[in-house]
């Protein structure tokens, strides 16, 4: 069994340099051990990803102007996730706010190529399906 994400939960890209922490507005009335618990459409860029540093996706336009203009040379710039998708499988018996609960398990991708994951689900006493 996954342990359920809440708000605080630690985040990772794979093109990213630096963690991340999720955010969670308590919209959906739910709480898991304390902080608010997330569902699969917290996946809003900014909002609910705050950005992971550096990125290293050579997809990403500003890391490919960068890297051009360093005549080849991988040159990272600053993160701005691109997640169009919500959270990719969640706990489907498990309903937060109409939506499935976002377990640690989860991944989430960005338009530039990364995959997002749970590194650290915030809480270490819910546990769901």
């Amino acid at each position: 069994m996954g342990m359920q994400v809440c708000m605080g939960a630690m985040m990772q890209c794979s093109f990213g340099v630096a963690p991340s922490t999720l955010v969670v507005l308590p919209a959906n009335r739910v709480l898991a051990g304390g902080p608010p618990a997330a569902n699969i459409m917290d996946h809003v860029p900014i909002l609910n990803i705050p950005p992971f540093g550096m990125c290293q996706s050579p997809s990403n336009p500003t890391v490919a102007a960068a890297t051009a203009a360093a005549l080849g040379v991988l040159t990272p710039m600053p993160c701005v996730p691109v997640t169009a998708a919500p959270w990719i499988v969640g706990a489907p018996t498990v309903l937060i706010g109409s939506m499935p609960a976002l377990n640690d398990s989860s991944k989430l991708m960005c338009s530039w190529g990364g995959v997002i994951q749970i590194t650290s689900p915030g809480q270490t006493t819910g546990q769901i399906p």
